[in-house]
């Protein structure tokens, strides 16, 4: 998997030690990530029913177990991509078919720059002063590559699907 330049050996290091100090709450720094995406752009909201149930916010919506538990899976995705860093390819399909499944919920490619930006959120307020500009690019490059794949789920769709 190209994400146009590959991570360097310290950018690899520097996402692995950042990622150690998030991974050990995973639902706390979910809920972080997703509270600041709601904070961004509200209509996202509505992409996220569960047994054909509209949230009526973002509160109630953090706190339904079910959406707790994609926000499991979100960070499961995240520390794969981290596990995977001298061989992201290996997680191609996986992040094709899951673009494909999120293009068939709704999800806008655009949406992804926006997830992002609570991603690099999320971490700065996790990790504060050892949130350097480095660990932002490294982040930013990995995100950039996990987003290119998934993007090729959209891409494989045939048109009217």
């Amino acid at each position: 998997m190209e994400s146009g330049m590959p991570l360097s050996g310290r950018q690899r290091a520097l996402i692995r030690e950042s990622w150690k100090r998030v991974s050990g709450s995973p639902e706390q720094h979910g809920l972080v990530l997703f509270t600041r995406l709601f904070d961004l752009d509200p209509d996202l909201l509505p992409l996220f029913q569960y047994n054909c149930k509209q949230f009526a916010s973002p509160q109630e919506c953090l706190s339904a177990p079910e959406f707790l538990d994609h926000i499991r899976k979100v960070m499961l995705v995240i520390d794969a991509a981290v596990s995977h860093l001298e061989n992201l390819s290996c997680l191609e399909e996986y992040l094709c078919n899951l673009g494909k499944k999120h293009q068939a919920v709704g999800v806008k490619v655009e949406s992804f720059s926006t997830v992002g930006e609570s991603l690099l959120y999320m971490l700065e307020k996790c990790l504060g002063t050892a949130f350097s500009p480095d660990v932002q690019e490294a982040w930013s490059k990995l995100y950039g590559a996990v987003v290119k794949a998934m993007r090729r789920g959209w891409d494989t769709l045939p048109e009217g699907d």
